[in-house]
């Protein structure tokens, strides 16, 4: 149950055996209050149980037993919550945000409220993602009505992943992509970012699109040493300045996460870093442009989304 919500837990559970009743719901931390009580006696054969939104319905069941001893059983628990509008849903994984973060958002999307989507066409988008073995498929489920992922109290913020990875990149704009880049033996420094990213693919889109070309990378200490800029003027490329902490902003997240949902969904997933790699190679040129060209055509919705939100955490 979240706090504010509208559904009542005391009608889900009415009925629940001959004698069984639950009383009340969410006390102020949002946390769901269950009290059981013998109608016929009124008398509590339970004692207060608190749980979070992240408790399964076996261990609500496990809290309650009829008048005659009997437990109630999983089933009857989901469906009772289930016809009060909450449902079992995978959390939302965000990247923390302080009040800073937020304003900083905020006033990135107000500058940029006036581009159109055309504005948007002219953008590169660079970012790099670690994919890791096993993937993180979040099965720890919550507890949600329909329509409330993004609320604050549904999302888990996370920027922290498992040490058996690799790091991959990519730019993509309207009607283009490069192959992807993986960032084998070592880590990726100001040089290497230079003489693999910048001077390989950024100079060669910079070269088709002409003055009107920007490019968007974030704020990742390699991207932003000084030899990485004098790069950029030397090479007459125009830098999109990026909120920090923004990855919800940058639409190529979304094609990290399609990518992903291929490898995981392919007959034979990798199993160690080398078919890692293959297969993320493989499923990244199979991804159809329509694709890529969709997310970077939703920056307009994005902006407008983040300005409803107050520079918080948007749904894409």
């Amino acid at each position: 149950m979240l706090p504010g919500s509208s559904t009542s837990l005391t009608a889900l559970f009415h009925c629940c055996g001959s004698h069984l009743k639950l009383l009340e719901c969410v006390d102020g931390t949002g946390k769901v209050v269950l009290e059981v009580r013998d109608d016929c006696r009124r008398q509590i054969y339970r004692p207060i149980s608190k749980m979070n939104r992240r408790t399964t319905a076996q261990q609500v069941a496990n809290q309650f037993l009829t008048a005659s001893g009997k437990q109630i059983s999983r089933k009857t628990v989901a469906r009772r919550v289930r016809g009060g509008g909450l449902y079992a849903r995978r959390p939302v994984v965000c990247v923390p945000l302080t009040r800073q973060h937020r304003t900083a958002r905020l006033q990135w999307c107000l500058e940029h409220h006036n581009w159109t989507e055309q504005d948007w066409a002219c953008v590169l988008f660079l970012d790099e993602s670690r994919f890791s073995l096993p993937s993180d498929c979040r099965r720890q489920l919550i507890w949600r009505e329909s329509g409330t992922a993004y609320r604050p109290e549904n999302i888990q913020e996370k920027d922290r992943y498992p040490t058996c990875s690799i790091m991959v990149g990519a730019v993509i704009m309207i009607n283009g992509r490069t192959r992807l880049h993986v960032v084998a033996n070592g880590t990726m420094t100001g040089q290497r970012y230079i003489d693999e990213v910048l001077l390989l693919h950024v100079r060669l889109f910079r070269g088709a699109v002409g003055d009107k070309f920007v490019f968007m990378d974030d704020n990742a200490t390699c991207h932003r040493t000084l030899a990485v800029q004098d790069c950029l003027d030397s090479e007459g490329i125009q830098r999109l300045v990026w909120p920090a902490r923004s990855p919800d902003l940058n639409p190529i997240e979304n094609v990290w996460n399609a990518l992903e949902r291929q490898v995981d969904g392919r007959n034979y997933p990798p199993t160690n870093k080398n078919t890692l790699i293959r297969a993320l190679t493989e499923e990244w040129d199979k991804l159809p442009q329509q694709l890529l060209d969709n997310v970077v055509q939703s920056m307009v919705r994005r902006v407008e989304c983040c300005i409803t939100l107050h520079g918080g955490h948007i749904p894409y």
